[in-house]
C-alpha cells in the first residue's frame, strides 16, 4: 500500500510538478499523485486533478508494480545500440506511463506481462523504466 511522503518533500509552490517529480527519481523515489478529496492517482504529475480541477493532489509513493498495456520494437541499427521497446504501463494505482521494459529482449516484452519499476540514471537526470516482475503469473522473465 503506498504511503505519503510529503514530509519534506518538494511541492508545486517550491518547484513545477515534473520538476518535483524528476527530484524525487534523483533520491531514487518513485512517486505519483493522489487527490485528497477522491483518493485517485494521476500520471503525468501537474497541477490540479484532471476533469474537477481540484488542487488537492499530494504526493505518495508508488507500488512500483503494473502490467505491459501495449508495446512496441524501435528498430535501430546496431551501431547506434540495436532495438529497444516502448512500452505502455498500467500501473496497480490505475494509471498508465510510458516506458520501456528492460531485462529482456525487445520482442519478448507482451502485453500482459507484469513488470516492477526501476530507477535507472541517463546523465543528470533519473529514468523510470520496468522489468519483468517473474514471481507473477504474467511474468515472463526469460531473456
Amino acid at each position: 500500500m503506498p504511503h505519503e511522503a510529503n514530509v519534506g518533500a518538494p511541492t508545486a509552490s517550491d518547484v513545477g510538478p515534473d520538476a518535483a517529480f524528476q527530484r524525487f527519481l534523483l533520491q531514487g523515489r518513485f512517486m505519483l499523485q493522489r487527490s485528497r478529496t477522491n483518493g485517485a492517482f494521476v500520471f503525468f504529475p501537474r497541477v490540479a486533478v484532471p476533469g474537477t480541477g481540484e488542487a488537492d493532489l499530494e504526493w505518495v509513493e508508488a507500488s512500483g508494480r503494473g502490467t505491459v498495456y501495449a508495446t512496441t520494437t524501435v528498430r535501430r541499427r546496431p551501431d547506434q545500440g540495436g532495438p529497444y521497446n516502448v512500452a505502455l504501463v498500467d500501473l496497480d494505482e490505475g494509471v498508465r506511463c510510458m516506458s520501456r521494459v528492460e531485462g529482456v529482449a525487445s520482442e519478448r516484452v507482451r502485453i500482459g506481462m507484469r513488470v516492477l519499476a526501476r530507477i535507472d540514471r541517463a546523465g543528470d537526470a533519473a529514468v523510470l523504466v520496468f522489468v519483468p516482475d517473474g514471481t507473477s503469473a504474467g511474468g515472463d522473465a526469460a531473456p
